[in-house]
């Protein structure tokens, strides 16, 4: 038994939520319609393809088509989402989205799948790791990143409810613990306290939500007690809760698992100093890419595990002024 089940998380990949809500949203509104780029099955878009075979459209591999496509159907009135890996939809459609999509504020809604290095034997080519740093940085852009599967079907809701704007959500590939349910709560540019300490924060988005709570069971045995933060929205981000958590716990740690330049921390630090300044430290890819591996073992290598964020918490607190 691995330690996600002795804390009695069943293990779903991030993707089947962004299915799910897409099934779901389905039936309540007949003006969703959704775009492939051949990946349909990988992406979970398949739960509303096989339902709603009249809305939905496969792109082909031509990503910055699909862009276009969604773009001219939200124009047209429909609430148009487009699905694909992260490194194709972020990468390859960036000038799309960045022109067509966010300058017109088009309502379309991007499925980013396969974030991150956990994606596993796919390698670096399919791992995206850059992607909440070129979408934060568009103007009119919601980013979502969920934690797990039910986290990854709230935000697609919100997405298509409660949002009329270009919004991007990352989910990943590989199965996550599930640290959510129907009942937590979710709203849009609120992050969420998972665990209350005082000796630091963390500050975590996506899978590293699940490893920092373990990172903070290991450093209670030791006698610090650190915060744990889902920020599930990256943009609009949270400037009450950081700077809140700043003040109050002295010490803030991001983990993330994307590029430190340019990613979640760099939009928390971007916070703190604009508020209320404390030590700070990055857990996330440094400036490499990624490999092919099991995800387990590609978190490890990379100091992305629990234990990385353990030690990483322990040496920021080294440096606490207050």
């Amino acid at each position: 038994m691995n330690i996600y089940e002795k804390h009695g998380w069943a293990m779903v990949p991030s993707r089947n939520g962004f299915g799910e809500a897409l099934r779901e949203l389905a039936e309540r509104h007949p003006e969703l319609v959704v775009i492939g780029a051949d990946l349909t099955d990988s992406t979970r878009a398949s739960y509303f393809s096989e339902n709603f075979p009249e809305r939905f459209f496969n792109a082909g591999i031509a990503e910055q088509n699909a862009a276009g496509m969604a773009a001219g159907m939200s124009l047209a009135g429909k609430i148009a989402v487009f699905s694909t890996y992260g490194v194709f939809a972020a990468g390859r459609a960036y000038d799309q989205i960045r022109t067509t999509i966010c300058y017109s504020n088009a309502n379309v809604k991007i499925g980013g799948a396969h974030g991150g290095i956990s994606v596993g034997p796919d390698g670096a080519t399919h791992q995206a790791l850059e992607e909440i740093a070129t979408m934060r940085v568009l103007p009119r852009m919601t980013l979502f990143t969920p934690a797990d599967a039910e986290e990854t079907r709230k935000a697609t809701i919100a997405a298509v409810e409660e949002i009329k704007g270009p919004v991007y959500i990352r989910f990943g590939r590989a199965p996550v613990p599930s640290i959510t349910d129907r009942d937590t709560s979710f709203e849009v540019g609120r992050a969420r306290l998972v665990r209350d300490g005082d000796d630091l924060t963390i500050i975590a988005c996506g899978s590293m939500v699940a490893e920092s709570i373990l990172a903070a069971e290991i450093l209670e045995s030791e006698n610090i007690f650190a915060r744990v933060i889902d920020l599930h929205t990256v943009k609009p981000i949270d400037r009450e809760t950081i700077e809140k958590c700043a003040r109050e716990t002295g010490a803030i740690l991001t983990a993330e698992e994307h590029q430190i330049a340019g990613g979640m921390g760099s939009a928390v630090a971007e916070v703190v100093v604009a508020t209320h300044p404390v030590p700070m430290d990055f857990v996330g890819v440094n400036d490499r890419f990624g490999e092919s591996g099991e995800p387990a073992e590609l978190l490890k290598a990379f100091g992305l595990d629990y234990r990385s964020i353990a030690e990483k918490a322990k040496n920021l607190i080294k440096r606490k002024t207050v």
